[in-house]
């Protein structure tokens, strides 16, 4: 069945851990990695994330067209998994600015979500239940964040908020 399951929660709550965990079952698995490894510390993250998966994950690197990464996933693969929509983000604010309009990319990447042709777990940070950022950027980035989160969560037929390594079912899944 090509259901969407949405991963979402704060810094190292566990939320690619879960994710790699409600892939284990699927046949031929796909990763699709966001991160750009930009700088020493980008780079040390993108290898503990190999490591944590294991060599059963074919990955593809999507740091801006996740749409077409997800449309490219071979019929036959039993699950892809994206970590993480919001460092995708951040390379479409990086590369267009705040436009005050939604990213090309993101329409592109909810109608392929929408038209999902395989199962897929979607991994993404909750960055609005702090204080509000003192800046311009930080507050666009987490209102685009928190909309992006949003009408995923919507297309989703599971939702879980991780919380100190502990899933908190949203929406769907076993009750």
């Amino acid at each position: 069945m090509n259901t969407l399951t949405f991963v979402t929660g704060g810094a190292r709550s566990g939320k690619s851990r879960f994710a790699l965990e409600a892939a284990r079952d699927g046949r031929e698995r796909v990763f699709i990695a966001t991160a750009e490894p930009l700088d020493d510390e980008m780079r040390a993250r993108i290898a503990k994330h190999r490591r944590d998966r294991d060599a059963s994950f074919r990955t593809v690197e999507a740091p801006l067209d996740l749409a077409g990464a997800l449309r490219g996933v071979p019929a036959g693969t039993g699950v892809a998994v994206i970590d993480c929509l919001t460092v995708w983000l951040g390379n479409l604010l990086h590369k267009h600015g705040m436009t005050g309009q939604p990213y090309p990319e993101v329409t592109a990447l909810l109608e392929a979500l929408a038209e999902r042709r395989v199962r897929v777990v979607v991994v993404s940070n909750e960055v609005g239940m702090g204080i509000v950022p003192d800046n311009e950027l930080a507050r666009y980035f987490r209102d685009a964040a928190g909309e992006l989160n949003r009408r995923v969560a919507e297309l989703a037929d599971e939702a879980v908020l991780m919380v100190s390594g502990m899933a908190v079912r949203l929406k769907g899944g076993p009750h």
